[in-house]
């Protein structure tokens, strides 16, 4: 005999199903810190609204004892590059404002008290947002009302969000 044959134990627990589909193994996970899990989102790009959401944000998470994700949806902004004659090709141009508001952010006295992250996405604002809340497990998201005609027209992102989101979200005027 050239080797060894082991039997496989009655009780042996399958782990995976061999018919089933592999696409959960190769969806990528995002990685989030877990220190921040079951922390408070708060949306942020700078206005005076989501300062008021931060400042009560930052309160939020005081009296839970919990951390604080800021997350910063960057504007993609698309571009149309025309190359002869070619058809017009589609770019996206990223936004270094989450720069700008991260090194603010640092420098901030009022976040010395609690700890933070800033996250930064791009894409819909209510979909990133209630995104990053299902990746920390977020107890709550708070967002600054959105004032002005384009808030009207297609709606707030307070309001959409609030309507979709599988947490409360906490919406300061």
């Amino acid at each position: 005999m050239a080797g060894h044959e082991f039997s496989e134990p009655a009780d042996r627990k399958q782990v995976a199903d061999p018919t089933s589909d592999l696409q959960a193994a190769t969806e990528p996970r995002h990685s989030c810190d877990p220190a921040f899990r079951h922390g408070v989102v708060v949306g942020f790009d700078g206005s005076t609204s989501s300062e008021r959401a931060l400042a009560y944000a930052i309160g939020m998470a005081k009296r839970s004892g919990s951390g604080l994700i800021i997350v910063h949806v960057a504007n993609r902004l698309p571009t149309t590059v025309w190359a002869g004659c070619e058809p017009p090709v589609f770019v996206d141009v990223p936004d270094h404002r989450t720069e700008v508001l991260g090194l603010e952010l640092a420098c901030a006295d009022y976040l010395a008290e609690v700890p933070w992250i800033l996250v930064e996405r791009g894409g819909d604002i209510c979909h990133e947002l209630e995104e990053v809340g299902r990746e920390y497990a977020a107890d709550a998201i708070v967002v600054g009302s959105t004032h002005g005609l384009v808030g009207r027209i297609f709606g707030s992102v307070a309001g959409r969000l609030a309507r979709r989101a599988q947490r409360p979200v906490v919406v300061i005027p």
